[in-house]
């Protein structure tokens, strides 16, 4: 079963960019990653998949209902972190997450203190004493201190120091293994690479790609460097699945994917020093997607 399903999602501010023809599914369990960088359109969808803000045209579910029409209970079920987290400054952390906790009908006392304790939170300080990730801290205890079925992380590691966020990331893979889907946007490849299955890539507020981290990382894309006597002109390299040139000098690099013997046989009728062919990493292809016209 598809937790999220959105289908041709469109925003639109006037002159402004919004999100354009977003599709995209979240299966049931599945950790999926939302990534392009910031202004890309990520923040907009995940707000109108919120029903936050109303889509222009198309549509989304969660759980199978209607976002707009059935939103008040669809959120009992959904834990919610937004990149920016704003408070009652001058209330107490105990106060803000007992306020939280009042909005389900549960006890979740018990996950509370769980959850203190795993973030380091002093429960008696005001809000408005709190560093910014401290802040970020008391919004990751809100949005996961009624054991959700789904979770929403928007940009969620702004502000927590590396020990943190590597707690952070154990304590959503926990989440995970106990039955939560979750959907984790951010524009820090590596932290998508480590905890996610899947990946949608926006940019400029359309869907570039939907891919298995696997399969972005599989072996269709090489990354050659080649060393020849003189710099190679940038014509040289005009064959299709070639991505990414750099000349530096005598030392030409690109990314490649394709049937790799028509590179080789360009490589092959040149004078060369030496060649190296290895395994690009997911930041370069990346990169690669953002680049190449779309």
């Amino acid at each position: 079963m598809n937790v999220i399903e959105i289908n041709n999602l469109t925003k639109t501010y006037g002159k402004a960019r919004g999100i354009t023809d977003i599709s995209f599914h979240v299966e049931e369990g599945e950790i999926f990653g939302f990534i392009g960088p910031n202004g890309a359109g990520k923040s907009t969808t995940i707000r109108t998949l919120l029903s936050l803000i109303y889509p222009t045209s198309g549509s989304a579910t969660i759980f199978g209902k209607d976002c707009i029409q059935f939103a008040p209970e669809i959120k009992k079920e959904i834990g919610y972190l937004p990149s920016e987290v704003f408070y009652y400054d001058n209330m107490k952390v105990k106060d803000l997450l007992k306020y939280s906790a009042s909005f389900y009908k549960k006890d979740c006392s018990k996950r509370i203190k769980e959850l203190v304790e795993i973030m380091d939170l002093d429960l008696n300080k005001k809000i408005d004493d709190l560093s910014l990730g401290n802040k970020k801290k008391v919004g990751i205890v809100q949005g996961l201190l009624h054991e959700p079925k789904l979770i929403i992380l928007d940009e969620p590691t702004s502000g927590l120091d590396p020990l943190m966020q590597q707690k952070f990331f154990e304590l959503l893979e926990e989440e995970n293994k106990k039955g939560a889907t979750i959907l984790f946007s951010s524009h820090i490849l590596s932290e998508v690479q480590r905890l996610c299955n899947r990946v949608a890539i926006i940019k400029e507020g359309r869907i570039v790609t939907v891919e298995k981290i696997s399969t972005l990382q599989e072996n269709n894309y090489k990354k050659f460097k080649i060393e020849t006597a003189a710099p190679l002109d940038q014509k040289y390299f005009q064959i299709s699945g070639v991505n990414n040139v750099e000349v530096n000098n005598n030392v030409t690099s690109f990314i490649f994917k394709g049937n790799i013997n028509d590179v080789m046989k360009k490589i092959a009728a040149t004078e060369i020093a030496n060649l190296w062919i290895e395994e690009p990493d997911l930041e370069e292809i990346f990169m690669h997607y953002y680049e190449k016209e779309v």
